[in-house]
């Protein structure tokens, strides 16, 4: 099996495991019991607390640990802007872009729908990409919080995200951004983006499913989704995952240290600061931009979605005219390259992608998307048997006309 779906989850790395055994097995304490297996407990939670924080150069005590990026997006849209507005009762308004994670999107309808905010949509160009004119058009006296994701899930396109946050933030709005496809792969220094809020998921980057963080900038206040115990300085309630810390902490340094640089940098900047972090992205890149080409060349009329230059080196995404998305991958997945049609949090879902819409593509077109997203790992090999197998399967699903 070729994987080409890292972008909806990665294996847990042999790191990882090794490091958070020792917490799901004899050190089996709860971080807030006084006596020596809490007390461990506890230490080891500190200790990731401060090695994530160190990852997103910031305090360890800005970091919120969470079940993942769906709860770290969610404590963030309605946390903050929900104490926001009961500190000012006119800040009533949330800006999303056009195409956030459904994490962001409902988060934000669900303040509309029940709280009566207003919700501002953020427009994209044809790339898919925030401009810094479309966010100051839609910046109001009365927003409370704008959200913007720092690389796309579906096509990959990164947003200019130290170029945006501080036109919120010279208004006094805070910031977030939604970088759980971005982690491991671009710089996550939340001073340096100049973001107030980042969400992160662990299993994005090779630790286990349901374990996730939460920046949030200094005194900005949070109203707690979750109550109870007053764990995590009042934020999250309930007992904490000292594991899934421990993995998310030690995945979060390993990718700082492998590979954590912006995905248009050319190669010929090369720092002294993580040559190996630099040497990692453009190789996947230059895979990527490879596969990209092949896919392109082997495919008459396929269609790349996502700005050509900057996105993720991770991933590659096309529309495939007179075909259906779901028969491609079905196709692919029968020669044993296994991808997606985009999102993975769409469960379900068999209408055209928002994303792909919000950036102009035509619904029926829209609907033969497939995405390919690779880890650290792909190799050259995997790719040319890749894009051979892509064209294998629309030429073939095109031979058999429309009702393939």
């Amino acid at each position: 099996m070729i994987f080409l779906d890292a972008a909806a989850t990665t294996p847990v790395r042999r790191e990882v495991l090794e490091a958070m055994w020792p917490y799901l097995t004899g050190e089996f304490g709860n971080p807030s019991s006084h006596h020596s297996l809490g007390h461990t407990a506890a230490t080891a939670l500190a200790g990731a607390r401060a090695a994530t924080a160190k990852a997103l150069g910031c305090r360890a005590g800005e970091i919120v640990f969470t079940s993942g990026g769906t709860e770290a997006d969610n404590l963030a849209v309605k946390g903050i802007a929900l104490a926001r507005r009961a500190a000012d009762p006119s800040l009533d308004r949330v800006a999303i872009s056009a195409i956030e994670h459904p994490a962001v999107e409902e988060s934000a309808r669900y303040l509309e729908r029940v709280h009566g905010f207003a919700v501002d949509v953020i427009p994209v160009d044809r790339f898919g990409q925030v401009t810094e004119e479309a966010l100051a058009a839609v910046l109001a006296p009365g927003t409370a919080l704008v959200s913007v994701m720092y690389a796309n899930n579906e096509v990959g396109t990164v947003q200019p995200i130290a170029r945006l946050a501080p036109l919120a933030r010279a208004r006094g709005i805070p910031f977030h951004t939604d970088a759980v496809q971005a982690a491991g792969w671009l710089p996550l220094d939340t001073g340096a983006l100049g973001v107030d809020a980042l969400s992160l998921s662990g299993h994005k980057l090779g630790a286990p499913k349901g374990s996730g963080a939460l920046f949030v900038r200094g005194r900005l206040r949070v109203e707690p989704l979750v109550h109870g115990g007053g764990q995590e300085r009042g934020r999250r309630s309930g007992t904490e995952n000292v594991a899934g810390a421990v993995a998310l902490a030690t995945a979060l340094t390993l990718a700082r240290e492998a590979s954590s640089v912006p995905a248009s940098a050319p190669a010929s900047e090369a720092t002294s600061e993580a040559p190996a972090s630099e040497a990692l992205a453009r190789r996947v890149a230059s895979l990527r931009d490879g596969f990209i080409e092949a896919v392109l060349a082997g495919v008459p009329g396929a269609v790349l979605t996502g700005h050509p230059t900057e996105r993720l080196p991770s991933v590659a995404s096309f529309c495939f005219p007179g075909t259906s998305g779901e028969s491609v991958l079905l196709d692919l997945e029968r020669q044993g390259v296994v991808c997606s049609s985009g999102s993975a949090c769409a469960a379900g879902a068999d209408a055209p992608s928002p994303v792909l819409l919000a950036m102009g593509i035509d619904p029926e077109i829209a609907q033969t998307a497939v995405r390919f997203s690779f880890d650290s790992t792909v190799s050259a090999d995997e790719l040319r048997q890749a894009a051979a197998a892509v064209r294998t399967a629309v030429v073939g699903i095109r031979a058999l006309g429309p009702t393939s």
